[in-house]
């Protein structure tokens, strides 16, 4: 038996282990990027589903097209328009979920050997897809406003061949909960004009910033002008429906998701219809608005218990990033100290999270960690919080 070159490249993915933990409820756990099953939209869904007529519930049972079933793209173009996305000339595919997405464009791009450009720390399921046809990553750090100007300049100057691919996730990151400002997402586009480069710009948690102010700043890059980077932005109903849903979006140049569409056939056909429908339905019936107007005050609530309690428990030394949306804070160790051996304490004491190097480009960067705010019940935040800050003192001195 002998397995491909591509399999053999693979490496566990924490993605596994993270999953188990969360669904542990001996352990409080913000380890999971989702939501709390108690956040779902059921009621909601319910009442949509039972008042779709018979035929539309008969087709939702049905195979559908591969690039998506009608409605859906036709009710998601409108709402992408609403956002300030330009739908003309473009593409779009529906996919299962924004994973399937971001794997289909490394699927028609890369090949071994080939360069991905991507933020470090970075999304691991991104580093998975990218790594699974064996690609090289090379990475460039990111402060509070995003990829380092300096630092992605001097990657492209010293790379005697262009990346194929280059992937930011420039609203409220994944792992460090960071978004970009208006300046760097300029700068960057700047840097990759006419290098041929193909941006994935992957946006689960856009849509979920905390405060009014900070809407402008999740404008995207595809809606942009003035720059000439071929830009595949990847879009999820996860984080604003339901990740069970698995229903994820690529809006793109056509001569790409032309293509996405062929390699999509060979790997599922077709996404469920049943849940387009469903999506097709909540877009339609205006109920998604409504929905996110309850959650921005739930996750900006969950965030300021988690950021109130690292102030009160941290010792000094650690420090952490402040979200203005979506799920996650990241939490830097002093004097490069390894969390794995903080997370094996924090895991005696009853708490868990995901470690750094999960998230390194190099899967070697180890002193930080990511902490997860969306999925906890927020009466166990500060106690998990503290348990982690306890572990935190075994090791800073």
């Amino acid at each position: 038996m002998e397995f491909s070159k591509a399999s053999l490249a693979m490496r566990s993915s924490e993605i596994r282990r993270l999953m188990a933990l969360a669904a542990d409820p001996s352990i409080i756990s913000f380890s999971g990027g989702m939501p709390n099953n108690s956040l779902f939209p059921i009621d909601e869904v319910d009442a949509l589903w039972s008042k779709l007529p018979r035929k539309v519930k008969e087709a939702a049972f049905q195979y559908g097209p591969t690039s998506g079933y009608p409605a859906l793209l036709e009710s998601l173009r409108a709402y992408l328009e609403s956002r300030g996305i330009p739908m003309k000339d473009k593409g779009l595919i529906i996919t299962t979920g924004a994973q399937q997405g971001i794997n289909l464009i490394s699927k028609i791009f890369l090949d071994e050997g080939d360069t991905v450009l991507t933020e470090s720390p970075s999304f691991i399921g991104g580093l998975a897809a990218f790594r699974s046809y064996m690609a090289q990553i090379i990475s460039a750090p990111i402060d509070d406003e995003g990829m380092i100007i300096s630092e992605l300049k001097g990657l492209l100057d010293k790379e005697a061949k262009m990346p194929k691919l280059a992937y930011l996730c420039p609203y409220f990151q994944n792992p460090s909960g960071i978004i970009y400002s208006q300046e760097r997402k300029r700068q960057v586009l700047d840097l990759l004009s006419g290098t041929g480069i193909v941006m994935i710009e992957d946006d689960p948690y856009g849509e979920l910033w905390f405060d009014e102010a900070d809407k402008p700043l999740t404008s995207t890059m595809i809606g942009m002008s003035g720059h000439n980077v071929p830009i595949c932005y990847v879009g999820t109903f996860a984080k604003i429906l339901g990740p069970g849903m698995r229903l994820g979006y690529v809006v793109g140049p056509k001569e790409i998701v032309d293509r996405l569409e062929l390699a999509k056939q060979s790997m599922d056909a077709c996404t469920s219809t049943y849940t387009q429908v469903i999506a097709d339905a909540y877009l339609r019936e205006n109920a998604l608005s409504p929905y996110l107007d309850k959650m921005r005050p739930t996750y900006k609530r969950r965030a300021t218990i988690m950021l109130d309690a690292l102030a009160a428990n941290m010792p000094d030394g650690v420090t952490w990033t402040k979200p203005r949306g979506g799920f996650y804070v990241w939490v830097t160790l002093p004097n490069g100290l390894d969390s794995t051996q903080v997370f094996q304490k924090a895991l005696d004491g009853g708490a868990a999270f995901v470690i750094g190097s999960a998230f390194a480009p190099d899967g070697i960067k180890n002193d930080s960690f990511r902490l997860a705010f969306s999925h906890t019940p927020e009466d166990r935040i500060e106690e998990g919080v503290k348990i982690v800050a306890e572990a935190v003192r075994q090791f800073v001195k």
